[in-house]
Formats: C-alpha cells, structure tokens, sequence
C-alpha cells in the first residue's frame, strides 16, 4: 500500500499576476516546494496536475481566458516547476475539467491518474494546490468516488472564495 501527493493546478495563470490569480497562490506554490522537499509527507509518489487548453468551448465564456497550451500562463510556477514529480496529468484541452482525474498522463501512457495510482499500489492520497473550492475539490471528491483514502491539505491550498470552508467530500 503506497500514498502519493497529487499537486493541483499550481500554475501561472493561477497565481498572482496570471490572467485568474488565486490570493495566496504564490505563497501556496512556495509551501508545496518546500514540502515536497521536505519529503512530501511521507508521499511514495508525487504527481502534478495542469489545466492544459487548447479550445476548452464555453469553459472560457465562463473563466478568463487561462492556461492556454503555448502560453507563460501554462507553465507550472517556478516554485514547483522543477520539483521531481512523478506523472503529470493534463486536462481541460477541448472541454472543461476540474478535476485531476479527468487528466491524461502526459508522458503518453494514455491512463488516467486513478489507474495510473492504482498501477503502483497506491491506496491513500493527499491533496493539494489551487484552488482549493474548485480544481482540489473535485479531484479530492474524485479519489474518495475512486476508492483512495484521501486527505485535502489546506495549508498548501488557497481558494477563489476567500469565505470558502472546505468541507470533506462524501462518496456517491
């Protein structure tokens, strides 16, 4: 039995200055790198996930524009950028997605993170990143669904809604 880290959506564009900051996303990008560092918890596997656009539709008449493939605004923060994950999972190109198990591997397996975590025997998962009311929660939501023990780490996340009180997800 194995845990991992997933890291969500840590991105420019999701931080301060990018074109949909997050308050705090900056400071949570720093907070993931020193604990990654720090050993990630205890983590055996550390994987990212990226809203990757390339014509998400109407998801950009709901959001600003964000996360284009190509841009700067895409790129992982320069506090995690280097950070030795395991897997990164892309999601979002052609339709909105929220969460990180709605990815793809982007070293080209075609599994997604469920079977890709499940591949390597991992039963529980930590959660973190940005934002926390809207990319965290549904992939926290989406490993509990999945059957993984799973745990939302808030001090290494920040939300779009300052008022926001995360609340545990429950199984369908």
């Amino acid at each position: 039995m194995a845990k991992a880290l997933i890291v969500v959506d840590v991105q420019k564009d999701f931080c301060e200055g990018g074109s949909l900051p997050v308050a705090g996303g900056n400071a949570v990008a720093e907070k993931v790198r020193a604990y990654v560092r720090a050993g990630s918890g205890g983590a055996d596997f550390v994987v990212a996930t990226r809203d990757y656009h390339v014509d998400p539709g109407p998801h950009f008449g709901e959001w600003p524009v964000h996360c284009e493939v190509g841009t700067e605004g895409a790129e992982f923060h320069p506090a995690v950028a280097d950070l030795p994950f395991d897997a990164e999972f892309r999601k979002g190109e052609h339709a909105a997605a929220y969460s990180g198990f709605e990815g793809v591997d982007a070293a080209g397996s075609g599994l997604g993170l469920a079977d890709w975590l499940r591949g390597r025997g991992v039963t529980e998962v930590d959660v973190c990143g940005l934002a926390t009311d809207f990319c965290v929660a549904a992939t926290a939501k989406d490993a509990l669904t999945a059957g993984f023990d799973t745990r939302v780490l808030l001090d290494l996340s920040a939300s779009v809604d300052p008022e926001f009180l995360y609340t545990a997800p429950t199984p369908e």
